[in-house]
This record gives structure tokens, C-alpha cells and sequence, in this order.
């Protein structure tokens, strides 16, 4: 066996994907009858709106200002401007009343989600030296349910954020927003592979692909293995030199690893970024069986190595055709948690663990330690022979989160959250994960089997259930949450 190294760099070692950039278009206002009646309070309002500008601005996003509204006419301009702009959410700063037609032109041409906030100046008010100018300032409460109800009546379904303004807990609510919003700009911009055909007989895995771009927005791309076979052919010998050494960077390389399988692994990963680049992805998922060991099986066989490096790069591959769970898997990876693809192995009663990974493509970014390629004889189930990846999710609080799909079509998210534990893993070429959810693990394995969530789901680093409870709420899904450690 080849000894085992530290865990490689993995950003520094891996040109990651660009993701595309969120667009926050921000709107501050309040009623333009009290400008004269209290010559302090524009000034002081247009402070706060520059506060939250200012702060908008350091959520790792673009902001699109508007500036300051005070009546329909600048709302209606304002709404013009932000929908030419494209926005992935509109955040509306309500800095003291404000009718709702000065907000709802801006909800409705822009088709995009809007927040409400109500951040007022401070923690609270000085009752005993206040006038109503003072008061005024800290009035953003005021319109906020008459907002929501126009906003419904009107079919837009809205949310809020309402605190001071220098609050943390409610900025990190509006980050939350943020985030979401970016990734649910991500699915609707993005372009997702689907390479080969449909693991045979595995009908919770089939996804009508008009379902996605309804649901979430994006394209489609129907790909064939004769896709990869073509690029294949053009790698040259210098290509797979130089990725046998990036494999070499990034594993330990175990003993049963044969040169020639990682060569052609190599090849076949070359090739397949190739295919993404081409395409422009931004996942992919495949299956592929072939027959007694001719090009289109070897194709199929080898592509766990590159769909393994392209997940770690931020363009998640996942095996057995397996649509939803790539989507899942792209994003947690845009939550900064990795995703790797994963399925139930075995539950281990007398450490109250769910043993939890899979034999195809793995998020090396998240991965205890060095990831190991192994070789192997005999993919269990499938066609092939050659490498595969073997890693433990990093230890510490994860995300179980899977993509199921109901009678009608509608998707639903399904999340809980527990923690990958230390302890002995099989060594046969698969991920592995020891994970607690703080509860009998035959209890969580029914709950979380009936939940709807299918055969895969994508594990990531750190607990996530409130940031895609949110994104659920923002894509229109449902969210359901199986309990676990921090529930």
C-alpha cells in the first residue's frame, strides 16, 4: 500500500468553476408627504439607506441601488430600472411608511423574489426626547403588513426581515435571503448534463425533464457516451501524462490501482472536461452499462476519477443517471458545503451510526484527509473495471439533502442534519461515512425512507437546513425535515 500523505490542497491543485455572479437589486423609500412636514427626516432615512447599501454590498454580491423612493411615480421608474437590470432578488428597505403602490410596480415587473426589511435606526426608541419626526425613523413596522397583503392579493408571495440596523442576527437572516437567491439563479441559469441512459429498473431515479426547468428553471442537455467516446479518442498521450500526475497530487494511489486502468481513467477524465467545457454545464449525471468489455463499457467504467475532480471544481457528476441528486449535490457545493453523492451502506446499532457513501463520484474538497483511488476487478452492479475513489467526509456537523419527486411531479427537498463520527470503514473503493443523527439509527433510516427522498441524496459539510429552508421557500418547494442532531 502506498503510504498515506496529508490531505492535498485541493483549491490550489484544481481550477474551480466560476459560479455566476448574484444580482441584488435594492430599493430603499418611505412617504413623501412628510418631507416638508419634517425637514430632519429624509436626511436621516437616506443615512440608514446608505447603511444598508453599504452592508448589502460586503454579502458577496452585486447591488443594483435604486436609490430613494417617495411616491408611485419613482416606484413605477425604479421598477423599470431593476427589471432591465435582471435581478435574482429585490430587497426593499422600508425606511418608515410607504404606501404599497410605491413598492408593488417594482414586485411585479421584475418576476423576481422580493424581502421586505424593516431595520430601524436602533435598538429602540428615546420616548422622552422623540417628536413625530424622530418617531417617524423608526416606523419601517408600519407599512410592512399592508405591503404583504397588497403583494398577496396581487399573487406575489413576499417575505421579511424586520430588526435594527446594526443587528447581527438579522443580517445574517438577510444573508441567508442572499444566498439563496443566488442559487436559485443558479439553477435557473444553469445547464445540467444528462450522459448514457437510465440504470436499469431503478424507476425513483427517472425524471421527466420537462420537470426541471418548470420547477427550478435552466437547460437540459441530452448528451450520448458517444459524446465522451469522440473526445477520448482526441486525448494525447502528453494530456494523460499530465492528469495521471494530478491524480497522483491529489490520492494516495492504493497498491491494487493498475497503471494502465489509471491511465485510461486519466484519459477518460480529460475528455470528460472536455465534454463540460463544450456544453457548458454546470452538472452532470450519468450512467452508462455496454457490453463484455468493448469501448462504450470502458467509456461508462472510467469515468469515476474525472467525475470525481469535476465535483470537486464545482460541477457536480452524479452516477446512475441520478438528475435530481446532481442538483442536490450543485447546491450544497453553492452553500460552500461540498456535496458528495451518497446512498445507505449499512446501519451499525452498536455505534448508532448510519454507514452511508457510494462507488462513483466523490466531493474530494470535503474529504478527511487524502482521498484514495483503488482499483478494482468488478464494479458491484455494473459493467467494468478499473478506478474508483475512497474517502470519509469530513468529520464533523453535516447536511443530508435529497431531491424527492411526488405523484404529481413536484419535487420536495428532504434535509437533516447530524455529524460524521470517527470509526472503521470498508476499504473496498467506495465513500464512507459514519454519520449520528443523535437517535436509533433504525428510527432515522424509516423516517428519512419514507420522506420521499429516493435512492441518493448529496452529503455536505456543516448544517444547512435553515439555509435551504429558505431556498426552499424561494423556488416554491416544499422542505421536509427529518430530525436529527441540532432538531
Amino acid at each position: 500500500m502506498t503510504a498515506t500523505r496529508s490531505a492535498p490542497d485541493i483549491g490550489s491543485l484544481l481550477q474551480r468553476k466560476v459560479p455566476r455572479h448574484t444580482k441584488i437589486g435594492l430599493v430603499a423609500g418611505g412617504l413623501g408627504a412628510y418631507w416638508p412636514q419634517f425637514p430632519d427626516l429624509l436626511p436621516q432615512l437616506r443615512r440608514s439607506a446608505d447603511r444598508v447599501s453599504e452592508r448589502m454590498r460586503e454579502l458577496d454580491c452585486e447591488v443594483v441601488d435604486v436609490g430613494f423612493i417617495s411616491d408611485a411615480q419613482e416606484g413605477a421608474a425604479a421598477a423599470e430600472r431593476l427589471r432591465a437590470a435582471g435581478c435574482d432578488l429585490i430587497v426593499a428597505f422600508l425606511a418608515t411608511y410607504m404606501t404599497a403602490t410605491m413598492l408593488l410596480p417594482i414586485a411585479q415587473r421584475n418576476g423576481a423574489p422580493v424581502l421586505l426589511l424593516n431595520l430601524q435606526p436602533s435598538e429602540a426608541m428615546d420616548h422622552a426626547s422623540f417628536d413625530t419626526g424622530a418617531w417617524l425613523a423608526y416606523c419601517g413596522a408600519c407599512p410592512l403588513p399592508e405591503m404583504v397583503n397588497a403583494f398577496r392579493r396581487c399573487g406575489i408571495e413576499t417575505r421579511s426581515v424586520s430588526g435594527h440596523l446594526e443587528e447581527p442576527s438579522a443580517w445574517a437572516k438577510i444573508e441567508r435571503w442572499v444566498r439563496a437567491a443566488g442559487i436559485r439563479g443558479a439553477l435557473r441559469h444553469g445547464r445540467h448534463g444528462l450522459l448514457g441512459h437510465l440504470y436499469p429498473g431503478m424507476l425513483d431515479v427517472s425524471t421527466d425533464l420537462t420537470l426541471v426547468p418548470a420547477q427550478f428553471g435552466g437547460h437540459m442537455e441530452v448528451l450520448e457516451i458517444d459524446d465522451v467516446r469522440v473526445r477520448v479518442e482526441q486525448v494525447s498521450d502528453a494530456d494523460v501524462d499530465a492528469r495521471v500526475a494530478l491524480a497522483r497530487d491529489v490520492f494516495t494511489v492504493a497498491d491494487s490501482v493498475v497503471e494502465d486502468d489509471l491511465r485510461w481513467a486519466a484519459r477518460v477524465s480529460v475528455a470528460l472536461d472536455r465534454l463540460v467545457d463544450d456544453f457548458e454545464l454546470d452538472s452532470l449525471a450519468y450512467y452508462h452499462r455496454g457490453l463484455d468489455g468493448e469501448t462504450h463499457e470502458r467509456v461508462g467504467a472510467g469515468l469515476i476519477l474525472g467525475a470525481s475532480l469535476l465535483t470537486a471544481r464545482g460541477i457536480p457528476a452524479a452516477g446512475e443517471y441520478e438528475l435530481r441528486t446532481s442538483l442536490a449535490m450543485l447546491i450544497l457545493d453553492r452553500l460552500g458545503a461540498g456535496g458528495s453523492f451518497t446512498e445507505f451502506q449499512a446501519l451499525n446499532f452498536r455505534d448508532d451510526v448510519v454507514e452511508m457513501g457510494h462507488d462513483g463520484p466523490a466531493h474530494l474538497a470535503i474529504s478527511d484527509g487524502r482521498p484514495t483511488l483503488r482499483g478494482l476487478g468488478v464494479y458491484h452492479g455494473k459493467r467494468g473495471w478499473g478506478v474508483s475513489v475512497e474517502l470519509d467526509v469530513r468529520h464533523g456537523p453535516v447536511t443530508t439533502f435529497g431531491i424527492g419527486q411526488e405523484r404529481d411531479g413536484r419535487f420536495r427537498f428532504v434535509v437533516s442534519e447530524g455529524t460524521v463520527v470517527s470509526g472503521p470503514l470498508l476499504q473496498i473503493g467506495n465513500t464512507t461515512s459514519r454519520v449520528t443523527f443523535g437517535r436509533h439509527p433504525g428510527e432515522w433510516t424509516d423516517e428519512w425512507s419514507v420522506s420521499g427522498v429516493g435512492h441518493h441524496w448529496a452529503l455536505g459539510t456543516g448544517h444547512r437546513a435553515a439555509e435551504l429552508a429558505v431556498l426552499g421557500e424561494l423556488c416554491g418547494v416544499e422542505v421536509v425535515t427529518v430530525p436529527g442532531v441540532s432538531t
